[in-house]
């Protein structure tokens, strides 16, 4: 059984992107129950992935390479819409690879960092660049994003700014 232990962060500084090169990625989601089943399209390639439901930050994950062709039309005739387009940057981390993803469309501004871990206590360098982890926001996963009609506001607003102090 492949497992997929995951933990995803939003970006502080999206700066750490300048001068890599991206791969743009298509992906539409058929269902979200019992599982998900997502089709991507990744440049040339192309999946059929089945998620289970996660517990914690893990969860099952079975991958299937398919025909781009194949990809594009389950995507056009099946996803009703729940599709995510993003470009995605490697950036490696330690003996990790970090995915940081710039979402576009009505997702647009969105900037999220993914990092596979081998168990779920798995330490890792964090970068300076990455900021709140939001694994256990089920607003960020892409499923949700997916039917999503603009990124995911912050839970906590910043609190408001001191009053300035009266003129002499």
């Amino acid at each position: 059984m492949a497992k997929e232990i995951e933990r995803k962060f939003l970006v502080r500084d999206s700066g750490v992107i300048k001068g890599r090169l991206g791969s743009r990625i298509m992906q539409g989601y058929i269902a979200s129950e019992p599982m998900t089943v997502r089709v991507r399209v990744i440049e040339a390639e192309a999946f059929l992935t089945l998620k289970s439901k996660a517990e914690g930050i893990e969860r099952d994950e079975y991958e299937f390479p398919i025909d781009p062709r194949v990809a594009r039309e389950l995507i056009e005739r099946h996803c009703g819409g729940r599709v995510v387009t993003k470009t995605r940057y490697r950036i490696p981390n330690g003996i990790h690879t970090i995915e940081l993803d710039v979402f576009d469309g009505r997702l647009e501004g969105l900037v999220l960092a993914e990092i596979e871990l081998d168990h779920a206590e798995q330490e890792f360098v964090k970068p300076n660049w990455l900021g709140e982890d939001v694994s256990h926001d089920w607003r960020y996963a892409n499923s949700a994003l997916a039917v999503a009609l603009e990124p995911p506001a912050p839970l906590a607003l910043p609190p408001p700014p001191p009053p300035a102090a009266p003129a002499c």
